[in-house]
């Protein structure tokens, strides 16, 4: 005897289909991060509106980077006035739309460039305006009127919230006992980490009800270092916003481990390292806070650049990190001058270049066939203790890889720091933003 009719399964399994057919349009998408200061870079890193352009093919959202608050009126404020006059480079940025009309442009606040007088992120203040209600209304208030003059789709929030403490490097009977003793004490960054973490979810709350009436979009950036734990309610934020751009990058840089150089960046968890330094941990921690459903709304970061240390003679001459005894920051490349930091043309140069002294060993790279954790370059140091050289870095290989990491996981795409830093010239490879087409073409 056959089963009776169902006159809801048709319905259902409609609605099923919606569902995923809804959430399959959310991924696979990449957010491109533009960090307006290469506009006025001096030098080779200077990058023009002419030579950002061929990056907006690849990109489905274009994150300009970065407003701030006023520390007084607690309003949006442009943080370099003489880039934004009269906010002539916003509306050249959004005016971009008319070539690129796929393209959703955002406006993001913070991301550690808002700074206070000692040049220091400034996080008292974004912390102060969560907890007045007549500051939320303010900043609100800003926003919805600078979105609107300068034409941007929606408002990106790379909320500067206090950052865990680097970790000191210790001994292993050390490392026990303090993992012990964190199950009974677990020292906050932010004593009142509990009320801003509703508030934060408040003010989006209150921001959503405001950019949905007009159209456009709230994403929240997390920034390296910050605890969701300690700061996001993960189920309300999603809630709220229509992604989240997990700060998956910088978990190792010269600014916080200057002595101890290793990778910035791996995809899952290396021996005898902090477990959360990775990629695969900050996205189940995520995707442990909510549905399934939810995972098209996590995008992860992948940066364009690479950390930089000096290796000194009680470095060794493997290059097998960690690395014991460096030395701080390298010295600045020729075009970002940042030390510590080297873009990927600078980073393909230094593989690339044939040194002039023979005494000076080559930059050797060391691949990673796992797949697991990243590659990098070193230079041993001389017998002087001079020349060394260890970077840990992305290029459009390891980069794919994470691609297909966020594939695997069902997550939304990728979140790409910073435009500015991959080889838009194509001087590398002939290749303009090879970084960029390889995380897009294997999304």
């Amino acid at each position: 005897m056959s089963a009776p009719n169902n006159p809801y399964k048709g319905l259902l399994l409609c609605s099923f289909l919606a569902i995923l057919q809804c959430i399959s349009a959310e991924v696979g998408k990449l957010v491109c991060f533009y960090d307006a200061k290469s506009f006025v870079r001096e030098g080779p890193a200077q990058m023009s509106l002419a030579e950002l352009e061929p990056a907006l093919q690849f990109c489905n959202f274009l994150v300009y980077g970065y407003a701030g608050i006023d520390a007084e009126t607690y309003k949006i404020k442009s943080l370099d006035p003489s880039l934004t006059h009269d906010h002539q480079h916003y509306r050249h940025i959004t005016a971009l739309r008319q070539k690129f009309p796929h393209v959703r442009f955002l406006l993001s606040v913070g991301g550690d460039r808002d700074l206070d007088s000692e040049g220091v992120a400034d996080t008292g203040k974004y912390l102060r305006l969560l907890e007045q209600p007549e500051h939320r209304r303010s900043f609100q208030a800003s926003v919805i009127a600078e979105l609107k003059n300068n034409g941007f789709d929606g408002l990106d929030l790379a909320w500067q919230f206090p950052k865990n403490k680097p970790k000191v490097q210790q001994g292993v009977f050390k490392r026990v006992w303090g993992s012990v003793r964190g199950w009974f004490s677990s020292p906050s960054v932010d004593e009142k980490a509990e009320e801003h973490r509703e508030q934060f979810a408040t003010l989006l709350g209150e921001l959503q009800s405001d950019l949905r009436r007009s159209g456009q979009l709230l994403t929240v950036t997390m920034l390296p270092h910050v605890s969701a734990e300690l700061f996001i309610d993960v189920p309300k934020v999603l809630g709220h916003v229509d992604f989240v751009n997990l700060g998956t990058y910088d978990f190792q840089s010269p600014e916080r481990d200057p002595k101890v150089a290793d990778l910035p960046a791996p995809l899952y968890a290396m021996y005898d390292r902090d477990p959360s330094h990775n990629v695969q941990y900050q996205v189940q921690y995520w995707m442990n806070q909510t549905s399934e459903i939810s995972a098209h709304k996590l995008h992860v970061g992948v940066a364009s650049y690479g950390r930089a240390w000096n290796m000194t003679r009680n470095s060794g001459i493997t290059g097998y990190p960690p690395i014991p005894a460096a030395n701080g920051a390298a010295p600045a490349g020729r075009q970002t001058v940042t030390p510590g930091l080297l873009s990927w043309p600078e980073t393909c140069d230094l593989l690339q270049q044939q040194p002039q002294d023979r005494e000076v060993p080559h930059l050797r790279k060391v691949g990673d066939p796992t797949k697991r954790f990243g590659i990098y370059a070193y230079r041993a140091a001389d017998d002087q203790g001079e020349n060394g050289l260890w970077v840990g870095y992305e290029d459009p290989t390891t980069a794919a890889i994470k691609a297909g990491f966020v594939q695997a996981q069902g997550l939304g795409g990728v979140a790409f720091h910073d435009l500015s830093l991959d080889d838009f010239r194509g001087q590398c490879a002939g290749e303009k933003f090879p970084i960029l087409r390889s995380i897009k073409y294997k999304l």
